[in-house]
């Protein structure tokens, strides 16, 4: 073989070799791997929204989510029908929805509401937890008789409802003496509260002078004039100073506690007072 026809073939070099490959085709299966990823999720969130906005529409439209129940407790003096009334707006609202704030305020309409409290119970109920102000006294006003609280408010006027009830009445809360009457009111309820031997032997107050306070005690026919302050230690000096008082004043008509060291009596049908030197309330007061 000559020279001419000889073929000469240079070595292939790796380096050099075509993917088998194409670029093209595989920038392809890239975005169609993609794309189908995308549909996935985009299916998945239709499902997903669908089920929302069907759940959705059965919670607000479903009847089984409408207030059916309301149940009341916690009230004692106020009708569980009164109670009722005043909320029954409610019934048929969506209990989701309702306002318990808004229903919280009408039950205040009732004098006998101190505080309430409303709880939705799912599906249809509404708990309603009343709590009562607790009638302290029986204010009486030319001829009218009214449950008061230990601030002095009225509850609700005194009946037959309330003869269970066995309260001291206070006189002067009239128009005249009104706000002080009923302050001064308030601070001796309050002052006697949690004095419940003091507060169940109260028998009248007067409150007609806010500055001086007028007790009187069951089986007691004394009146004790107790001033502006130290309530409790005045009356308990009146209760130990007693026998005492009696053995020199058989029937007295009142007995002024105002001052530490000193007691004025009056006895029944006098004109004057005894002044006796006896320890009335220790200094500092309650």
């Amino acid at each position: 073989m000559s020279d001419a026809s000889r073929v000469v073939r240079a070595p292939e070099d790796k380096r050099f070799r075509r993917s088998q490959v194409r670029p093209a085709a595989r920038r392809r299966r890239a975005h169609l791997a993609r794309a189908l990823a995308l549909a996935r999720w985009l299916l998945a969130l239709g499902v997903v929204a669908a089920v929302v906005g069907t759940t959705a529409r059965w919670v607000g439209t479903s009847p089984a989510l409408r207030v059916q129940r309301l149940t009341v407790r916690g009230n004692h003096r106020l009708a569980s029908d009164e109670a009722m009334r005043l909320v029954a707006g409610m019934r048929g609202q969506h209990i989701l929805a309702v306002d318990l704030d808004e229903w919280r305020t009408r039950l205040f309409r009732s004098p006998w509401v101190a505080d309430a409290n409303l709880r939705r119970v799912l599906p249809s109920t509404v708990e309603i937890t009343i709590a009562e102000r607790d009638p302290m006294a029986i204010g009486r006003q030319r001829g009218r008789l009214y449950l008061i609280d230990v601030e002095g408010g009225v509850i609700d006027d005194y009946g037959p409802a309330y003869a269970d009830l066995d309260l001291p009445v206070v006189d002067g809360l009239g128009p005249d003496s009104a706000p002080e009457g009923s302050a001064a009111a308030a601070d001796l309820l309050a002052a006697l509260g949690a004095e419940t031997d003091l507060l169940e032997r109260l028998s009248q107050v007067n409150v007609a002078n806010p500055r001086d306070v007028v007790v009187m005690l069951d089986g007691d026919g004394a009146q004790l004039h107790l001033g502006d302050r130290d309530y409790v230690p005045r009356i308990r000096s009146y209760l130990e100073l007693a026998p005492a008082l009696r053995e020199r004043v058989p029937e007295i008509d009142y007995v002024d506690l105002r001052f530490e060291h000193r007691v004025f009596v009056r006895p029944l049908g006098g004109t004057g007072a005894q002044a006796m030197n006896l320890p009335v309330a220790p200094p500092g007061g309650e």
